[in-house]
């Protein structure tokens, strides 16, 4: 099925009634798209779990090597991956029961976003969220 995304004001209340951001892939060097944008939305107020394996911290927060290691409800699935590494990541987010999957700018996969379909799971695909928190009308 073709990938359609939320409309403008559906994305706006998803960022509204979120909390807890998981950040697939965020990196730990400051120059890295991943870290600055997890920047923005920690000093929005958010909750940011960093996911990776390959970094201990990121902003002094535990990084998880995996979705499946988080504990706790995880609001927001934010996705810095390859998109081949979508459907992986997809599988993960529905294992723990997330409420949306967000494939960052740049980043989609049909598979992905049909698995997730399939499960309820509120997709976006190709969008920043960083940009789009910045478009918030209260």
């Amino acid at each position: 099925m073709a990938i359609v995304n939320p409309n403008p004001e559906e994305i706006q209340d998803i960022l509204k009634r979120s909390k807890r951001i998981a950040v697939v892939g965020l990196s730990d060097n400051p120059m890295r798209t991943s870290y600055q944008v997890a920047k923005h939305m920690l000093d929005a107020g958010y909750t940011i779990v960093p996911v990776n394996p390959t970094v201990e911290k990121v902003f002094g927060l535990k990084a998880f090597p995996s979705l499946k290691d988080i504990d706790g409800h995880v609001d927001i699935v934010n996705v810095f991956r390859r998109s081949e590494y979508l459907p992986e990541v997809a599988k993960e987010t529905a294992e723990i029961s997330a409420d949306v999957f967000w494939a960052q700018l740049g980043l989609a996969n049909e598979a992905a976003y049909d698995y997730l379909k399939e499960r309820n799971i509120t997709v976006i695909m190709d969008r920043c969220i960083k940009v789009e928190h910045a478009s918030i009308r209260e």
